[in-house]
């Protein structure tokens, strides 16, 4: 066993900037946070400042250092991991982005998506990447900024500027510019990537007119990503593991067996089913993407992407001011009338998997005079489990078996009520572990497996054990009324077939 006893995981999201600072036995000691602020220049766009992510990861770095006592000679290894598809355009020499980030949610690409499919191009992009077209992906985000940001083409194809999801800029200034590089499963969600070849693709490039150049260099999941400079935490320590965030909780909930499946309910709802070596196809667009990369050999995953989870009882907050704070939701969804027909429709950004909606808009139905807030709020609460429900039903159409279980993680998953629910309208038992922040706990175990701190993944695999359990307890009959409800309610704002 090495030296240094602890990693530490930087966790880079959507709503916020985190690390967690992890000893020998995969127990966290000491974490730091930062909220990360939201930016919407017009409807439908939603941008983060590089910046202020960079500065609140240096900060979040030292603090849990600070608080759990520890040097960086006490650290085997960091490991990222990610808020996936956002992207930030950066000057080379000096390390400075030319323009905010575009955030996965941001649909101002639409209409150059809709163009794409017109031409015949999806199929292509499909069979290479295991993507949809839709501007929740990298690819034409680049390609927006290098169209709009004065300048910024020719800089592109000078060599003057690189590009990149927020590990890899995140990772070029940890490093002091001396690392470009992300892993396979942050590639394999740019629309640029070949993940049968495990490459970017020239074609791919050439199309949405995007220099090679720009690109990082692709490596797996658990590597040397090179070392922090010396200047930012007293001392270097090396970089050891990157995944994109729901990849990451997949490796956190050791979902290491073909079949095995993970939905983290963080900012928005991803549900991931390990395909083994096998890139399964989706007819029911669902999408294929790198679950893992280790010592080289790929591992696939079919997913499904919902855009709004709890980014959605953050909008009951911020939005409405309905509740103080996420812990009240809770309360609430207790006092609300279960049989008052309120269904809400969280197409704030439009509806992601299964249905790739960009023009669907959010929507709150079957108001009476006797609904309130409280319904409003269940109503909200169970849309995030109506949308799951989605997903699998998609799954299933593909041929995937009923799972046994489902693990489940993230912000959303410590309500009890939540989970009890989703259980009922999946009709599958919820299984939550003792950590629900898988996403950063995946982090750390990749940084502890290359480091030889931590178990392989087999092993892992074997320790994992549940912290509680809801078995379905919904009549049948009641679990397809509510089911057909929502359905109905979904296609009341629908703007395409």
């Amino acid at each position: 066993m090495p030296s240094a006893s602890h990693v530490i995981a930087l966790d880079q999201g959507t709503s916020s900037t985190r690390a967690i600072l992890f000893d020998a036995d995969r127990k966290p000691v000491a974490q730091a946070k930062s909220e990360l602020r939201q930016i919407y220049p017009r409807p439908g766009w939603v941008e983060h400042d590089p910046e202020e992510i960079w500065q609140a990861s240096v900060t979040v770095l030292r603090q849990t250092l600070n608080e759990g006592g520890v040097t960086p000679a006490d650290i085997a290894g960091i490991g990222i991991t990610n808020q996936r598809e956002t992207v930030v355009l950066w000057d080379q020499d000096t390390g400075k982005p030319i323009h905010n980030a575009i955030v996965w949610q941001d649909r101002r690409t639409a209409d150059a998506c809709a163009d794409f499919k017109k031409a015949g191009h999806e199929p292509a992009i499909r069979a290479k990447t295991g993507l949809l077209l839709d501007p929740y992906f990298s690819a034409t985000k680049i390609a927006w900024l290098l169209d709009t940001v004065d300048g910024a083409r020719a800089a592109a194809e000078q060599g003057k500027l690189a590009a990149g999801t927020m590990d890899c800029f995140v990772l070029w200034r940890l490093t002091g510019g001396a690392v470009h590089a992300t892993d396979a499963t942050n590639a394999s969600r740019t629309m640029l990537f070949d993940i049968h070849r495990q490459c970017w693709d020239k074609d791919l490039c050439a199309l949405f007119d995007i220099p090679l150049s720009l690109l990082p260099e692709v490596r797996d999941c658990a590597a040397e990503f090179g070392t922090t400079a010396p200047d930012l935490l007293g001392g270097t320590v090396a970089i050891r593991g990157i995944a994109g965030d729901q990849q990451a909780a997949t490796i956190g909930q050791a979902c290491f067996e073909p079949g095995s499946i993970k939905s983290t309910y963080g900012t928005g709802c991803f549900v991931l089913t390990n395909t083994g070596p096998t890139a399964l196809e989706s007819e029911n667009k669902l999408l294929t993407t790198v679950a893992y990369r280790l010592a080289g050999q790929t591992t696939y995953a079919i997913e499904g992407s919902i855009f709004v989870a709890g980014a959605a009882i953050q909008w009951l907050r911020d939005g409405l001011g309905l509740i103080g704070s996420a812990a009240e939701s809770a309360d609430l969804f207790k006092q609300a009338a279960p049989e008052s027909g309120v269904y809400m429709v969280p197409a704030f950004t439009g509806l992601g998997a299964p249905y790739w909606d960009s023009g669907a808009r959010g929507a709150i139905l079957g108001l009476t005079r006797g609904s309130g807030p409280a319904e409003i709020v269940r109503a909200t609460i169970e849309s995030v489990a109506y949308q799951t429900r989605d997903l699998f039903v998609a799954m299933a159409a593909d041929g995937a078996a009923t799972p046994a279980t489902v693990r489940v993680d993230g912000g959303m998953a410590a309500n009890d009520e939540f989970l009890q629910f989703l259980a009922d309208i999946l009709d599958i038992p919820v299984e939550r572990p003792p950590i629900t922040e898988t996403t950063v706990l995946g982090a750390a175990y990749l940084a502890g497996m290359q480091s030889d701190l931590y178990p392989t993944p087999s092993e892992m695999a074997v320790a994992w054990h549940c912290e509680a359990r809801f078995d379905p307890a919904m009549d049948a009959t009641e679990r397809a009324r509510r089911y057909t409800g929502w359905q109905d309610a979904v296609q009341r704002v629908r703007t395409a077939d």
